[in-house]
């Protein structure tokens, strides 16, 4: 969110797209839809490529897990997150807690 933000302040003649759905194509057929894709499919690469990085420097097959706010949407186009845990950052402050 906080790099698309910017995109659209720094260039303020690109049309502002809504990216909490993804689009139907990986190649837009206008402004928009490119703007859109590039952002939402740019970013699915970005994790996945880091993800096999990791397993690669790590020698293993975690788990992978996506939260926050765009969890959802990356879990569609994303090949490597398998399941979306939306409060997990809260769910592991409450173990902490009770373990205190």
């Amino acid at each position: 969110m906080i790099a698309s933000e910017a995109l659209f302040r720094k260039a303020s003649k690109l049309p502002r797209v809504e990216i909490f759905v993804p689009p139907e194509r990986v190649i837009g057929k206008d402004t928009a839809s490119g703007i859109k894709s590039g952002i939402i499919y740019g970013y699915a690469g970005l994790v996945d490529g880091m993800v096999k990085r990791m397993k690669n420097e790590m020698g293993t097959d975690p788990r992978v897990i996506a939260t926050g706010g765009l969890a959802k949407l990356m879990h569609h186009v994303s090949d490597v997150i398998e399941v979306v845990e939306p409060n997990l950052t809260l769910d592991g402050l409450r173990i902490i807690s009770n373990n205190l």
